[in-house]
């Protein structure tokens, strides 16, 4: 069967590099990721959608040898030598006031009024788009020739005392390594359902 496609989708080779061939890296070359890389990825999520153009992700990029150390004594055993050999992790947080901002990223109408009053409602909301952001941010930093390592597995009350200190009303979501993944540290790719194994068209 032939799938057709909008005239303007990417090539097969693009989407191999998102998402057919890109793979979750655990270790990582010795080959450095530039500020201004880093930059290039934020351009390229911050356009994909949020609700209400919210943008509630607050992102700590972790470069330095002193940071990456505290964020060491944060994660798991497990994820220790990941973060360690990184260039960069990516510490994926997210603004439980982001409504504070959307009278200027939401203009066109009182949005930030849907949101006062109602802390738990901002966080689900908050957390749910900056999941979508940090799947952007994967999506953009393969785009750009970049390997990236997703994870949970740390303590996230350490995370935020630690990296949110100065913004009380962040939280951390998940975190994710950057750079040029070392293909001798995957597995074999675990399977992946077909479209009707979770899928139902009404």
């Amino acid at each position: 069967m032939t799938t057709q496609y909008h005239d303007q989708h990417l090539s097969a080779a693009a989407l191999d590099q998102i998402f057919r061939d890109a793979r979750s890296y655990n270790d990582w070359l010795d080959k450095p990721v530039s500020d201004e890389q880093l930059h290039a990825i934020y351009d390229l999520l911050k356009m994909a959608p949020t609700s209400a153009n919210m943008q509630p992700v607050r992102i700590v990029w972790v470069k330095s040898d002193e940071q990456k150390a505290k964020l060491l004594e944060c994660v798991s055993e497990g994820n220790h030598d990941k973060v360690k050999a990184a260039p960069v992790t990516a510490i994926i947080g997210y603004d439980i006031d982001f409504h504070e901002e959307l009278p200027w990223l939401f203009p066109h109408t009182d949005a930030k009024s849907w949101f006062e009053g109602d802390e738990e409602g901002r966080k689900e909301g908050a957390f749910r788009n900056s999941s979508l952001q940090g799947a952007y941010l994967i999506i953009a930093a393969r785009a750009i020739g970049l390997d990236c390592g997703p994870m949970s597995g740390f303590d996230a009350d350490k995370v935020n005392q630690t990296f949110f200190a100065d913004a009380p009303r962040h939280r951390v979501n998940f975190i994710c390594s950057i750079g040029y993944g070392d293909k001798e540290s995957i597995f074999e790719r675990s399977p992946r359902p077909d479209f009707d194994k979770f899928n139902t068209i009404v």
